[in-house]
């Protein structure tokens, strides 16, 4: 079979051309950098205007690069500060957690190591005292209001006994066991205490409302003097709780006396104190060693 003639194809026109224009632009490139550089020897502030003029005309395209160079910058920063701030803020919380954590114990502690001198305190001064111990639970929601106490009859701990906290009465022992007992808490219904106003003595009946709150009853029905702010304690009448305990504050009159707040919340004491029950037998104990010569 005969091989067809030899024909130039366009294709190779093509390339015929882009190689001749390659070679004229790379003539005309070194032409104009021997100018340039006999310009730069012979008229160096003529070369500097040239050099200046062609900085103004590539300005544009330089300040269009840089910006858009600026925004992929831009993007990529917010992107990473975006990511070093969700890291960061998950672990600031974690620290911010732990350190309300650390404070609550802390506060805790300062409350607990606060009751304990308190109790202390009383202990030094009132010989009355048994032993101390805990309120591990209360009922906050039923009318039933009864403490869990930590302590029982192992250190002669027995129903009757009166129950304080250092800032005031807490109720009495309903039962014990053998590490632990039942307290009726001074808010319970069925917990009458014999009160007095501190200021003038004025007698009165404190009964629990299951609520959390105080009922104050003064003996004399006709009159009630009770003002918010008035502050009571145990005046000692009928025995079981010892005279003087603060037991509550007056907070609103009512019709027929006052309503009163605890001064010691079980739902926040946790140091407690058990005492004899107040009788003759044990003023006349008391006061033995003190009139002793």
């Amino acid at each position: 079979m005969a091989r067809p003639a030899h024909r130039r194809p366009g294709q190779s026109r093509k390339a015929q051309y882009s190689l001749f224009i390659a070679y004229v632009v790379a003539v005309t490139g070194a032409v104009a950098g021997l100018l340039l550089a006999i310009l730069s020897v012979a008229d160096p502030v003529g070369f500097a205007a040239l050099r200046v003029a062609s900085h103004e005309a590539t300005a544009p395209v330089a300040r269009g690069t840089r910006s858009v160079i600026g925004s992929i910058s831009g993007v990529d920063d917010a992107v990473s500060a975006y990511v070093r701030a969700g890291s960061q803020n998950s672990r600031l919380r974690a620290e911010l957690t732990e350190a309300r954590r650390q404070i609550v114990a802390t506060s805790a502690l300062q409350e607990e190591n606060r009751q304990l001198k308190a109790l202390l305190a009383l202990q030094e001064a009132d010989r009355t005292g048994i032993a101390n111990g805990y309120l591990l639970t209360s009922t906050s929601t039923s009318s039933k209001r009864v403490a869990l106490l930590s302590i029982g009859r192992n250190v002669g701990v027995a129903a009757g006994q009166p129950v304080r906290g250092a800032d005031g009465l807490i109720g009495r022992v309903l039962a014990s066991g053998p590490s632990v007992s039942q307290v009726l808490l001074l808010t319970d219904i069925d917990n009458i205490v014999p009160v007095r106003r501190a200021r003038d003595g004025l007698p009165a009946l404190s009964t629990g409302r299951g609520n959390g709150d105080l009922d104050i009853r003064t003996l004399n029905i006709a009159n009630n003097p009770f003002k918010p702010g008035d502050i009571l304690v145990t005046s000692g009448t009928g025995g079981l709780y010892p005279p003087n305990i603060p037991v509550a504050i007056v907070v609103q009159r009512t019709s027929e006396g006052a309503l009163a707040r605890p001064l010691a919340d079980p739902s926040k004491v946790d140091a407690v104190s058990v005492l004899r029950p107040y009788t003759p037998d044990n003023i006349e104990a008391q006061a033995a060693p003190a009139s002793a010569p």
